[in-house]
């Protein structure tokens, strides 16, 4: 077996937007007079529940004073999706270290790359054209949104969907990933996963991940592992998750403390 594939969630993997999403919220809640606010440590435990639909959806059950129609929700995250749009492109936003090394090491190797998020196409698109300056289609061999599948992580579905259109078997591709939500969705699907964490995922439960790390390293500045791994390389690479790839048990066995 060698790797083949590599399939990346988006929101916290591939750029630090859940903070940018954080805001749209509130000035979509706003602009509905919505007495609501949701601050850095609400969201965290918002983020345990997958899409901003749902999300939505549970602060307005707990709020029986606020109308729980399916229009209101609908329209209500359609004009955060647009300010998250809006501030995205007006932000100094970049990708997370390691990003672009190894989708462009991959391109090198003719390693098919894929995109398996639980956000929208439109979010995508206006994510890659802010830092890839490209068109997601021009770089990714898939794509896989909540426009295509709409179960949600830790459903396996939009990593099934990933893994048949790429026509490769979960064997041989890994996914990368940064909640519990997304290790547990790309496991059921039979996937390898390397979890770059971020402020709003450190707590989270990775239970079954090949590696967690604070991001995939350069090689001059390389990752920070779990205090559970240990990792003779710095920086996530093609040879790194080959490693992992032929033969995982003995990986663990040696990587961890």
């Amino acid at each position: 077996m060698k790797l083949e594939g590599i399939i990346f969630d988006v929101d916290g993997t591939i750029a630090d937007t859940e903070d940018i999403h954080r805001q749209a919220f509130n000035k979509a809640f706003s602009k509905f007079n919505l007495n609501w606010y949701w601050s850095k440590e609400k969201y965290h435990e918002l983020l345990f529940i997958s899409g901003g639909k749902e999300r939505i959806t549970k602060c307005l059950t707990e709020d029986g004073a606020v109308n729980e129609d399916k229009n209101f929700v609908e329209e209500l995250h359609k004009c955060k999706s647009e300010y998250y749009r809006s501030i995205l492109i007006d932000s100094d936003i970049g990708l997370r270290p390691g990003i672009k090394r190894l989708i462009t090491e991959a391109k090198e190797n003719n390693i098919k790359i894929g995109i398996a998020t639980n956000s929208s196409t439109e979010n995508l698109k206006t994510l890659i054209k802010k830092t890839f300056r490209i068109e997601p289609k021009e770089l990714f061999n898939t794509i896989i949104t909540n426009n295509i599948v709409i179960d949600k992580k830790p459903s396996p579905e939009v990593y099934y969907r990933a893994l048949t259109d790429l026509k490769l078997s979960a064997d041989n591709c890994i996914a990368i990933e940064d909640t519990a939500n997304g290790n547990a969705s790309a496991i059921k699907a039979g996937l390898r996963t390397i979890i770059t964490t971020h402020a709003y995922t450190l707590d989270n439960d990775f239970s079954g991940a090949s590696l967690v790390l604070n991001n995939l390293g350069e090689p001059k500045n390389g990752f920070c592992t779990d205090e559970n791994f240990h990792c003779k390389k710095s920086y996530v690479d093609i040879e790194l998750i080959n490693t992992i790839i032929i033969n995982e048990n003995d990986f663990l066995l040696k990587q961890k403390y």
